[in-house]
């Protein structure tokens, strides 16, 4: 790594674990501590299903179709402290050598990046909505009936909650981002007068 590009990957701007109004960002955490508590109660039940099925010879009823379902909740619980925290892939490569190009280059890059992913949470927001509303109206269920029977509406809940925090962790990360991007490019313009 060259000079040049240690320096700018220095100057990389840090728009993460940044406070949320509100204080937004103390919910996704513990959002996040839910997602983990859910994790720890199914490996508690998977154990005891394996347990039960292999030693007293009877399962316990639904644990498949609660694994498989508890997984698309933990996932939307988790996503935005994942989001917030700077957890997703990204290239730090591309970005310092975008801060070296211009100043605030990487801030405003990443702006961009964090603006098209509040897009797509907001296009899927209302459908979520949707989803859950319907799935509590109509009494939905997953299971089979009979043997084992759970109400739909909590995941799509999760869900629900989930997108809708990720969005304004993306919107507080792309102000962050284009506060950030300013800033530098005005001490940038101050330094070369």
């Amino acid at each position: 790594m060259s000079a040049g590009e240690s320096v700018a990957s220095a100057a990389l701007p840090e728009s993460y674990r940044q406070p949320l109004p509100l204080g937004l960002h103390h919910l996704i955490k513990v959002m996040n501590a839910l997602g983990t508590l859910w994790i720890l109660g199914l490996v508690v039940l998977l154990n005891a299903d394996v347990i039960g099925r292999n030693l007293l010879g009877r399962p316990i009823l639904g644990v498949p179709e609660m694994l498989a379902m508890s997984i698309v909740g933990i996932v939307f619980l988790q996503l935005a402290d994942c989001v917030h925290s700077g957890k997703l892939t990204r290239s730090e490569l591309l970005l310092g050598r975008m801060e070296g190009w211009t100043p605030g280059g990487a801030s405003f890059a990443q702006a961009v990046f964090h603006l098209a992913g509040l897009a797509l949470m907001l296009a899927i927001l209302a459908p979520s909505y949707g989803n859950f509303s319907q799935a509590l109206e109509q009494g939905e269920y997953f299971g089979a009936i009979g043997a084992f029977r759970a109400p739909m509406w909590p995941i799509k809940l999760a869900v629900f909650v989930g997108l809708a925090m990720t969005a304004v962790s993306l919107l507080g990360l792309a102000w962050h981002d284009l506060r950030s991007g300013l800033a530098r490019r005005a001490a940038a313009r101050a330094q070369t007068r």
